[in-house]
């Protein structure tokens, strides 16, 4: 049975009201109670002064998908670790970056951050411009070559978000996504031309030159090597 929204938003704000609390403890290396206290109560300031938005999204967590999606991520922040450093001791190698800008599925901002974030944490790749009505991601990557290419790249972020929609989306989410029956490891088809967001907008990226996106859920990149 779902919560009311009022009370899913106070169940919301009271678990961030006590993580924050936790952060001011580690922060100041001490969990002694005082310190617990005091940092919920500046939780609590924060929580009521700085309101979060409303998410329209249905979260429903997976252990074992979020279990799946942790061990990938380490992977691939240990293979792409690899790289960079390849990168970095064969100086006569010049890296190909590009700019490859992404059309995600799912309809939420909550996912479309969380798919940034999580790119944006595994080294030789970072989101440098996300557009919420189209659900676009520009994706900078460090060398193009050691991605499989534009496509690779492309290919690389969409399978960020499936994993996450995976482990977090809820079952009409993932039908809405195209990504019901999907499983890691299958292929990822390009979303329908005719499925939109709430809302159209024209996106624009550029990659040491300038590439334009499309208000279709297709996926653009640009790509320029020295």
């Amino acid at each position: 049975m779902s919560l009311h929204p009022r009370r899913r938003a106070l169940r919301v704000r009271v678990a961030t009201a006590l993580w924050l609390a936790v952060v001011w403890a580690m922060l100041w290396g001490n969990f002694a109670v005082g310190t617990l206290l005091v940092g919920l109560v500046l939780g609590v300031v924060v929580v009521a002064a700085l309101p979060m938005p409303q998410i329209d999204s249905h979260v429903r967590a997976r252990p074992l998908r979020l279990l799946g999606l942790a061990g990938w991520f380490l992977a691939e922040v240990v293979r792409a670790s690899w790289q960079v450093a390849f990168l970095a001791l064969h100086p006569r190698r010049t890296p190909r970056s590009a700019v490859v800008a992404v059309r995600l599925r799912a309809e939420s901002d909550l996912y479309l951050t969380l798919t940034a974030a999580v790119t944006s944490l595994i080294p030789g790749s970072v989101i440098v411009e996300a557009h919420r009505v189209t659900g676009t991601l520009y994706v900078h990557v460090l060398d193009v070559g050691l991605s499989g290419g534009v496509e690779g790249a492309r290919h690389h972020a969409l399978d960020t978000e499936a994993r996450i929609l995976r482990a977090l989306a809820s079952d009409d989410e993932l039908a809405a996504a195209g990504l019901s029956t999907w499983r890691p490891g299958d292929p990822l088809h390009e979303p329908p031309a005719d499925a939109e967001r709430a809302g159209t907008g024209h996106a624009h990226g550029h990659a040491h030159g300038h590439g334009h996106g499309t208000g279709h859920r297709g996926t653009t990149g640009t790509e320029a090597g020295r």
